[in-house]
């Protein structure tokens, strides 16, 4: 079978411009697959809808994961339809195999007292880390990405309206409320930090770096996670850890879902749905430990 294989892999090279690590787990794929059809006397060619049905029930006994199958199987399907234009098989022995359900991954968050602490972390008395109290704060009340608040203009904040305007994915724009408590450190900020870091440049770059430039979202992420160590939070920290906490703690305390959605800059509800999950597990806690029959 590996002139097959080899004749599929050009051509889907050909069509895709598949990279080579791809080109290699097809390949590996196909491979064995053809190896577990051997012992009944059959290979990729001869294979039906039973034996593909057969192998990933193989698949999931050995423990691999819904994804993983999902892969293996768009990999088959791919193959056998070259099959039918090729006209080496006449039936596609994939057909009507539905993919696997893969479920979206729940987002790691922080509790709000993990919030708390991890925005005590910055010494308010040094420039640098005033910047970055106020950075974080601004950060967790608005539910920003990462790279939307480093990017983040003077003209973008009006402090007597106490919002910004952010510019989200695709140069969509949005207007979101700071917060008095967000409002207050980026006030102290602007009047007490600032000018130091700049050091005499002028600069519109709301939150700049040691050298008067806009902060990349790496450097910012290097300072959360020192802030994360100096109070002890031993959760694991990703660029979305704070946006997830933010949209997970307005859903907890009532928030409605499209305001939660508007405020994030998601174009679709069913991405803010994610959150659901969570604030329904957090419903769940609050039912069994208050509720009398629980």
């Amino acid at each position: 079978m590996d002139a097959v294989i080899d004749q599929y892999l050009d051509a889907v090279w050909m069509e895709k411009g598949l990279s080579e690590n791809s080109l290699a787990s097809y390949r590996t794929d196909l491979y064995l697959f053809d190896r577990w059809l051997a012992p009944q006397a059959k290979n990729l060619k001869g294979a039906d809808k039973i034996d593909v049905l057969s192998y990933l029930g193989h698949l999931n006994e050995q423990g691999r994961s819904a994804r993983s199958v999902a892969r293996l199987l768009s990999c088959l399907r791919g193959f056998y339809r070259h099959g039918l234009r090729e006209r080496w098989i006449d039936v596609d022995p994939t057909l009507d195999i539905d993919l696997p359900k893969l479920g979206r991954p729940l987002p790691k968050s922080l509790t709000e007292e993990d919030v708390e602490r991890l925005l005590d972390g910055p010494n308010v008395e040094d420039p640098l880390e005033l910047r970055d109290k106020a950075m974080l704060e601004l950060l967790y009340a608005c539910g920003l990405r990462v790279t939307e608040l480093t990017s983040l203009q003077l003209p973008d904040i009006n402090l007597q309206q106490g919002v910004i305007r952010v510019v989200g994915k695709g140069g969509k724009e949005r207007l979101v409320p700071i917060g008095d408590e967000s409002l207050y450190w980026l006030q102290e900020y602007y009047r007490h930090g600032r000018a130091e870091l700049l050091g005499g440049q002028i600069s519109d770059v709301c939150f700049p770096s040691r050298r008067g430039r806009m902060m990349t979202r790496q450097t910012f992420w290097y300072r959360i996670k020192h802030y994360a160590v100096v109070v002890g939070l031993t959760k694991p920290l990703s660029p979305h850890t704070l946006r997830h906490a933010f949209a997970t703690h307005l859903l907890n305390n009532g928030a409605d879902l499209r305001v939660v959605q508007m405020l994030l800059g998601h174009s679709d509800l069913s991405t803010t749905q994610i959150y659901t999950h969570i604030a329904n597990h957090r419903l769940q806690q609050l039912h069994e430990q208050h509720h009398p029959r629980a």
